[in-house]
């Protein structure tokens, strides 16, 4: 086997190494972090972003080494030193992008203004993060598509984060009745039906339970042409809960107000006044 021969050889033994391992310390990284996330109080993006950092560097110092066996590249990345400085600013424009990605990702994972799973919107986009990699943040939305955001872009972003710091989240039941409505009564029935929904959340502290502050408050939000406007304030443990107990309560509501004559949900209303002698004109 002549010199050049064995050099490919070598070189693509290298480079199938280099994907075999890969892929085994693909399939055991995430063996790992399964099971290291199996309790739901562990926060699974650390150990997915150390996941991604491991392949990166298998994949580098595999091909390397593989660049390294082959001769003829080690001459041409000698040749390619004369010109360092240029070949040099040339990868920094290059890189700009990729390695500010790269950088704005560490940082997402360092300082945590979201994490794995938690629900985000940004822009234009709602969604649960799915994942952090070293280039880009992978978003799911409500109709299980992904979007794609480059660390750097999302991380210059204003985000509305619902599960950052305190998971809870409240729901403005507002329902309009008409003026003729017994009030006391709509409020009773819309605080009744908040307090028997199996999702809420009591939120308040000790200190407003001894100063006994109710545990559902409804109030008059204001006075339209046609309508008293409430609102019940309902609490769920995390922003799923939150939306399925607004629409629960919507439909249940409506439903005891339908079934109570003291209480009707109004319509507009318009009273026009014709002058005589105008409504002989349009006769």
């Amino acid at each position: 086997m002549n010199p050049m021969t064995y050099n490919v050889v070598v070189f693509l033994i290298i480079i199938v190494l280099t994907l075999i391992v890969g892929l085994i310390a693909n399939k055991l990284l995430t063996k790992i972090v399964r099971k290291s996330t199996e309790v739901m109080t562990k926060d699974p993006t650390n150990y997915k972003f150390l996941k991604h950092i491991v392949l990166a560097c298998i994949y580098l110092v595999g091909f390397g080494i593989a660049i390294y066996a082959m001769p003829n590249f080690r001459a041409l990345a000698g040749s390619m030193l004369a010109g360092a400085g240029i070949f040099a600013v040339a990868i920094g424009f290059a890189a700009q992008h990729a390695l500010s990605n790269v950088v704005s990702g560490v940082f997402i994972v360092i300082f945590k203004p979201f994490r794995i799973n938690d629900r985000l919107n940004i822009q234009s986009h709602q969604g649960v993060v799915e994942d952090i990699t070293l280039r880009h943040t992978v978003i799911r939305n409500f109709e299980n598509r992904r979007i794609i955001i480059p660390n750097s872009v999302i991380s210059n972003e204003i985000i509305v984060n619902a599960d950052f710091a305190d998971d809870k989240i409240v729901k403005w039941i507002d329902i309009s009745i008409s003026y003729d409505s017994d009030i006391d009564i709509a409020k009773n029935i819309m605080r009744e039906e908040v307090l028997a929904h199996p999702l809420r959340l009591d939120p308040r502290t000790p200190e407003d339970i001894e100063a006994g502050v109710p545990e559902v408050i409804v109030r008059v939000l204001s006075l339209m042409d046609s309508s008293v406007n409430l609102r019940a304030w309902a609490w769920g443990k995390d922003s799923v809960d939150a939306f399925i107990l607004s629409c629960d309560l919507l439909e249940s509501i409506k439903k005891r107000f339908d079934n109570d004559p003291r209480v009707e949900i109004p319509f507009p209303h318009r009273t026009v006044y014709v002058k005589s002698g105008e409504l002989n004109k349009i006769v």
